[in-house]
Order: structure tokens, then sequence, then C-alpha cells
């Protein structure tokens, strides 16, 4: 890659930017796993509104967008667990970045901006191979626990792992 890529802290004045990535990475993420009519209730808009509530979550939480020539392309968030069963342990809340720029090495260097070497966990969609092996590589587990996620109006069938 020839471009010039830069991972930094989300600015407020990402957000609207931040809401069309997002509604554009969980569409690539999640059509097999919801209908389209939940996908057609995506609004960029409502997206942005949940990236100014973000900015004001306070400074345990660690927001971060990459850029590929000034274009934010993906962004990763961790914070405080909101796991009952691991109070205290860094929780990754998301990560995501869009098709085109996977295998390039951007989401390695998303995650590394937001989750530090030692325990952490996340849960993810049961049915995403590539982010299990990606998390694999970086030394998570599957520890037997799931759940069932609300999304869109819908459900989303989730594992946790843990590191």
């Amino acid at each position: 890659m020839n471009a010039t890529v830069v991972v930094r802290p989300v600015r407020d004045v990402d957000a609207e930017e931040l809401g069309r990535v997002q509604a554009a990475c969980w569409h690539e993420t999640y059509d097999h796993l919801v209908s389209q009519a939940a996908l057609t209730r995506l609004s960029p808009k409502r997206m942005a509104e949940l990236w100014i509530h973000y900015a004001g979550l306070g400074p345990e939480y660690s927001h971060v967008a990459v850029l590929v020539d000034g274009e934010i392309v993906g962004f990763a968030g961790s914070g405080p667990s909101r796991d009952p069963e691991l109070p205290g342990v860094r929780e990754l809340h998301f990560i995501y970045l869009r098709d085109e720029f996977h295998g390039q090495g951007l989401g390695q260097r998303l995650f590394d901006a937001v989750v530090e070497p030692g325990p952490a966990f996340l849960w993810v969609a049961s049915d995403n191979p590539r982010a299990h092996r990606f998390y694999e590589r970086n030394g998570f587990v599957l520890d037997g626990a799931e759940h069932t996620e609300p999304f869109l109006g819908e459900e989303i069938h989730e594992v946790r792992f843990v590191r």
C-alpha cells in the first residue's frame, strides 16, 4: 500500500464521516446475519449521533480511527467491561474496517491502538470466521460463553473471546 495511513483518536468533527463508515461496515459485516429490512433501518445520521455520545464517555474509553489518504476507513473502541462476569477486564467494544482494506494490516493497527497487552475480552458474531481468526492470532480463545444481542430490531448470536 503506497497510501498515507494514520491511526488517531476520534474527534468530534469525525462524527458524520464515522456514521457513514459505520453504516457501510455494518452492511459489509452483517448482510448475511440479519434481514435486508433490518439493514434498511441503518441511518448514517443515527450512527453519527452514536459517535457524539461515544466522545463524551470519558478518558477510560479509547476510540480511534484509521485514515487512508485522509479518509476514515475503519475505527475501533475499547473501555471498561460491560460484562458482569468479567469486571475490571478491558473490553474491546468494536473494531470495523471497510472490506476493501482487509488484509493490509490496518485492522491490527486499530486493535493495537485500543487494546493493551494483557487480559481483555470481546463479544463477536458466532458466524464471523474472519474476525475469529483475527482474534485468535492476537491470543484470544473462546471461553464457551454465548448470548444473543439485539441488533437493528433483530438478534445476532455472539460468542465471547478472552485473553
